[in-house]
């Protein structure tokens, strides 16, 4: 066996050419085959790869779903998101240990099994949902439960499972120019091609098309930004690459999922209309671990598109030559912000890089790279096969252009949906019949909670931005707990490279779970503020920048939940700017020594 397992791992650094770009997918292929990375392994790729055994571990200790320990037969991560939690996730979860005889994080005792937590595994609108060896289980019921405690306990393989059990519906409820535009492989390119790159570059420009995953900066103009670096061509590379950002990792957020299953032409064409604007050669997809079920199906559109020479050398008989690889991440929300996906593709820990520079000059392995999300290369190919006009032309109240939402939560009709920029909240909550809305958090964690007086504001890159996640809260729910469950969400999803942000969002957490508990003082809501001023100034990317904004959004908008719980109701809270700041560094830097001597 040990023989067996050396000659696996020769074959896997011989696969990817002994790059070490590739050791990600080498240890997610390490631990499909073994349900663990053992340490023989590290030692093996230290020679192979020519890469330190501490290198190697960091990365596994970096990613969510890369493990020391044994998985088991049967690896189940179940969704722990707030709307599945509404959906009753921790019902179901006890349900299922208790059923099984095993506890959260722990193997079980045979070692055939662990079950444990995961942040998000992007089905929000058909929850409690879970993973089990990467393929979805969603709508979990008692009944569900049943049915797989008595597979697993005959020792059933998964393949052989009900095929219905993993079916993840799109869930479109509203459909747009996009959603409603039927597939023509092959016609956005041929137009392009019958002009030139920069007429292309200029029907995008004219189009006001912004990058759909959140920022929302302008497409034509990153796109002109790589096309006018020169780039040094190194020997047997590209000069310029086209990744797409498929780690959908924003909770509440699933529509990129929905474009992957059945708008991947889409997709691929937008890719490849992007490679003839910059003069590309090579694509990624990199695809979050979370939605790895959707790898094959992406690879046969990609196979097929080669047949059709849509992609490959030539692309219909033209200078053209471009070409797709689909990466596989291993969880980390940080992946998102395009510098630590790149980080991820190769090969290292996905730690946001400081800009500038900006990866659209300096990005993948060096060279100029755009990375754009799905939604944003499915609309680039639709402008060009339909024009500008189709696309700007949906917007309402003067502005330009539309959007796809995931919505979940207290509706009655959950899913996607495509609508113009500048709709109003009201409107969309009519649109999924929702009732009783007490809170709509709207971009997910990161984004704004607002409140029914703020129902008139509309869905923009100028007032209410998002890269797609549209949460509903009805007046049953304590809206707390939804804070909490965004806060320790950022704790766990910190990379932590930055001290304000690994100590930071532990100690706000703490604080939080004190108030949460009933035991909180008025000084522990100026301690939760002292560590945002901090945090926002001094943490090395947005996640720390924005980890105590559900909390402090809460407390603006809906006191009455602190509130409640506070036990000196008499304190006056002084809050201090400079000696806030002061003592929360001070509190941060007794927290980071007390963790280096552990």
């Amino acid at each position: 066996m040990e023989r067996e397992f050396t000659d696996f791992i020769h074959n896997q650094v011989k696969r990817y050419q002994g790059n070490p770009a590739y050791l990600l997918q080498i240890l997610r292929n390490i631990q499909r085959l073994c349900t663990h990375i053992p340490e023989n392994a590290i030692v093996l790729l230290a020679t192979q790869l020519a890469i330190s055994p501490p290198k190697i571990r960091a990365l596994i200790e970096f990613y969510h779903f890369l493990h020391y320990r044994p998985r088991g037969q049967y690896d189940i991560y179940i969704s722990d998101s707030i709307i599945d939690q509404m959906s009753g996730k921790n019902e179901i979860a006890a349900y299922l240990c208790e059923k099984l005889n095993i506890k959260l994080n722990q193997p079980s005792a045979d070692n055939l099994l662990t079950i444990a937590n995961t942040p998000c595994t992007g089905m929000s609108d058909q929850g409690p949902a879970a993973l089990i060896n990467g393929r979805a289980l969603p709508r979990l019921t008692q009944k569900r439960v049943r049915q797989i405690v008595a597979k697993i306990q005959a020792g059933i393989a998964i393949e052989a499972w009900p095929k219905e059990w993993f079916a993840v519906a799109d869930n479109i409820q509203s459909k747009g120019v996009l959603l409603n535009s039927p597939s023509h492989p092959g016609a956005a390119i041929k137009k392009a091609l019958a002009s030139s790159p920069l007429d292309s570059l200029a029907e995008i420009d004219k189009s006001g098309l912004r990058g759909c995953g959140g920022a929302g900066f302008k497409t034509a103009k990153k796109w002109k930004a790589c096309r006018l670096n020169s780039g040094e061509k190194k020997e047997n590379a590209p000069a310029r690459y086209v990744i797409c950002n498929g780690d959908e990792g924003e909770p509440g957020t699933f529509k990129d999922r929905v474009l992957l299953n059945s708008y991947s032409e889409q997709l691929i064409e937008g890719m490849t209309l992007c490679a003839y604007v910059i003069g590309a050669q090579k694509g990624f997809i990199y695809l979050r671990y979370e939605y790895q079920y959707l790898y094959q199906k992406l690879n046969d559109a990609l196979h097929k598109r080669r047949e059709a020479n849509l992609l490959g050398a030539h692309i219909l008989g033209s200078d053209l030559s471009f070409d797709i690889e689909i990466f596989i991440g291993a969880g980390s929300y940080v992946c998102g912000e395009e510098s630590a996906l790149i980080e991820s593709l190769e090969g290292k820990r996905a730690i946001p890089r400081i800009r500038p520079p900006f990866p659209a000059t300096q990005g993948y392995l060096g060279n100029p790279t755009i990375v754009n999300n799905v939604e944003s290369f499915c609309y680039a190919a639709l402008i060009i096969e339909k024009g500008a006009d189709n696309f700007s032309n949906q917007g309402v109240h003067g502005f330009s252009g539309c959007k796809l939402l995931s919505i979940s939560g207290d509706v009655e009709k959950a899913g996607i949906y495509e609508i113009p920029l500048g709709i109003p909240v009201k409107s969309i909550l009519n649109l999924c019949a929702a009732k009783s809305v007490q809170a709509v958090q709207v971009g997910g964690p990161s984004g704004t909670l607002i409140t029914p007086t703020e129902f008139n504001r509309v869905i923009s890159f100028d007032d209410l931005n998002t890269g797609g996640s549209f949460m509903v809260f009805n007046e049953s729910r304590d809206l707390l707990e939804n804070a909490l469950n965004f806060t320790r969400f950022f704790m766990n999803e910190s990379c932590g490279f930055c001290t304000p942000c690994r100590v930071g969002s532990k100690l706000l957490c703490e604080l939080a779970d004190k108030v949460a508990a009933g035991h909180g003082a008025r000084l522990d809501i100026d301690s939760i503020k002292e560590l945002n001023h901090v945090m926002k100034q001094m943490s090395h990317c947005g996640l720390g920048q924005r980890a105590a904004e559900p909390l402090l959004q809460t407390l603006e908008k809906f006191p009455e939940y602190f509130a409640k719980r506070i036990t000196d109701k008499e304190y006056q809270p002084s809050f201090d700017v400079e000696k806030s700041i002061q003592r929360a560094k001070e509190i941060i830097s007794i927290q980071n020594n007390q963790e280096g001597t552990q």
